[in-house]
């Protein structure tokens, strides 16, 4: 089962790197509204189906963006016409204060920066403007993150593996901001951590060995013990300890 009329519909992506085949044919629907996680055990091609979305790795097939054929797309084209990236490693200035960190997001042509948005889905970040972003927590670096996609007027957040290596406090904390960022903007979640997925999602994708090994409504799988340990190996806490891997 898809969601009703997909914000992003991707079908039969491919990605080749280096001679290895990484993707084989994805197939996934992201909702209009709230959050779609991306789910999979380490190695099953999560990072890269995102970045072929996005166009940062070689691909092929189709990814339609709400209706538009976007494939053919380099990516700072994609992200004019809307696309918001929270990456794994969260891409943050250290060395630049919070407020530089936004200013360097802002999107020429794109009209007004929404910073009352961001200001009022994440205060914390008007408060500590003139702190540099490297003395920040895990949980304020991924708010200055998620913080940038929110400025300019995306009509998709993609947000890839935003708990990785962060405390369970911290997670939950995380947790709140991406709730609050899918009010304002459907988000696709890149995430290993179930508990965050029950919380959050409303529907996902699973992946195995670069192909969509599942798809539909999150309750439907995370209720059912049996299809969750065998499609993600697991039951209902965190997936596998993280790998780092160029693949995941």
């Amino acid at each position: 089962m898809t969601p009703p009329h997909a914000l992003l519909a991707v079908r039969d992506l491919r990605v080749l790197i280096g001679g290895r085949h990484i993707l084989h044919g994805v197939d996934l629907d992201v909702a209009p509204h709230g959050v779609t996680a991306l789910l999979g055990r380490n190695g099953a091609g999560k990072t890269t189906t995102v970045r072929g979305v996005l166009g940062l790795v070689p691909r092929a097939g189709s990814v339609r963006l709400d209706g538009e054929e976007t494939v053919a797309l380099p990516t700072h084209a994609l992200v004019r016409r809307g696309i918001g990236y929270a990456p794994e490693d969260r891409g943050i200035f250290a060395g630049l204060t919070v407020a530089e960190n936004l200013r360097l997001a802002e999107r020429p042509g794109a009209g007004t920066p929404s910073y009352a948005l961001v200001h009022e889905l994440f205060p914390e970040l008007k408060q500590r403007a003139r702190q540099v972003a490297g003395t920040l927590s895990g949980g304020q670096q991924q708010m200055v993150a998620i913080g940038r996609t929110l400025l300019n007027s995306n009509r998709l957040i993609i947000a890839d593996e935003p708990t990785k290596g962060l405390a369970p406090r911290v997670v939950t904390e995380v947790a709140q901001v991406l709730e609050r960022a899918a009010e304002a903007v459907p988000v696709l979640l890149v995430e290993q951590n179930l508990a965050v997925v029950r919380r959050l999602a409303t529907h996902c994708v699973v992946l195995a060995d670069g192909r969509t090994a599942h798809q539909g409504p999150a309750g439907g799988l995370l209720d059912d013990a049996e299809a969750t340990r065998g499609l993600l190996g697991v039951g209902q806490g965190p997936l596998a300890p993280h790998t780092a891997e160029a693949d995941s």
